[in-house]
């Protein structure tokens, strides 16, 4: 049985969000896991109060009594708070008493507990945040989306050997296509930092690179008539593209139900909706530590804790962890980071 721990105090509607979402997973998922809710137990048996759970044994609540707020500084939060919910669910995993953890609180401080508890796995020079877009193909994967403001050539050829690992594990693509996102798809194109992880993306032989992509090429899914899976830029770049791309979903629904109204009523928008709708794809791994760690929205709403839970159970089920070191371990013959 696979344990996911669930930081029962993250969201901005915290526990209720969280145990709607652990609901909805337990009623709706495969029956492979279980969720260790991890928060302060008296609010934790209050909302449960409130909602309908289908199979209370694999429900496990364990108290954290300290709660890292939205605005705390993530390193002074983590050592100045050892009982919060995040460092307790995170050292759950460190124990091997848990197998994955999830939480939509403070980014910053999941980030710092990840990388302190869990370690990165060797040849990984710093971990970064996978986040799923929806576009006019398949989903693509960006990476970093807001870990790292500042990376080096090396940085982000690590970031595309570990996002064409999440695309063949998670998003199943069997030779995953990787682009590095840029000014221009010529080699001259791009800042010093760019240009130096162009000439190294073009020697790496464990995934299909496509070259440079433009920001054009990722609602469209494919770059130069080729399907675009994982898309590669450091962390300041990547969250200016990350909150673009959730603001631009909400005036294209918005003008409609301006403009037409009756059109968002009609069976066949299900689909693109869905599409749009973050809550799809199931929070952002932050890939590059040992374990699994995925961080959610703070405003997510049940059904992103759901879809959450079903990603870090894939993630634990395929071995993830091991595929990330067999990448990046040169004694196998992998390509070095």
């Amino acid at each position: 049985m696979i344990r996911v721990a669930l930081d029962a105090m993250g969201s901005d509607h915290a526990p209720q969000v969280e145990l709607e979402g652990v609901a909805q997973a337990l009623r709706e998922l495969p029956p492979t896991f279980k969720i260790q809710l991890v928060g302060r137990i008296a609010d934790v048996e209050a909302g449960l109060e409130q909602v309908e759970i289908v199979d209370r044994s694999r429900v496990e609540l364990i108290d954290a009594p300290e709660v890292v707020g939205m605005g705390e500084k993530p390193l002074q939060a983590i050592r100045g708070k050892p009982n919060s919910s995040i460092a307790v669910g995170l050292g759950l995993q460190k124990k091997g008493a848990s197998d994955a953890f999830i939480s939509a609180g403070n980014t910053g401080a999941v980030m710092a507990a990840s990388t302190l508890l869990l370690r990165l796995h060797p040849g990984v020079q710093r971990p970064a945040i996978g986040t799923v877009f929806p576009t006019a193909q398949q989903p693509v994967l960006l990476l970093d989306a807001g870990a790292n403001v500042d990376c080096d050539p090396r940085e982000l050829l690590g970031f595309a050997h570990l996002g064409a690992v999440y695309a063949r594990d998670i998003l199943g693509r069997a030779h995953p296509a990787v682009g590095l996102l840029n000014i221009g798809e010529e080699d001259e194109k791009g800042n010093a930092v760019v240009k130096e992880a162009h000439q190294l993306f073009k020697a790496a032989t464990n995934f299909q690179y496509l070259g440079n992509v433009e920001g054009r090429d990722i609602p469209a899914g494919e770059c130069r008539g080729t399907p675009l899976d994982v898309v590669v830029c450091d962390g300041f770049v990547g969250n200016i593209v990350l909150k673009f791309y959730e603001s631009a979903a909400r005036v294209f629904v918005s003008l409609l139900r301006q403009e037409i109204p009756d059109i968002l009523k009609r069976p066949e928008m299900a689909k693109v909706l869905k599409v749009l709708d973050y809550s799809t794809y199931g929070g952002a791994p932050l890939l590059g530590v040992r374990g699994v760690s995925i961080i959610c929205h703070g405003s997510s709403q049940p059904k992103a804790i759901r879809n959450a839970i079903r990603v870090a159970v894939q993630m634990v089920e395929i071995e993830m962890d091991r595929h990330i070191d067999a990448e990046l371990n040169p004694s196998a013959g992998k390509a070095v980071v």
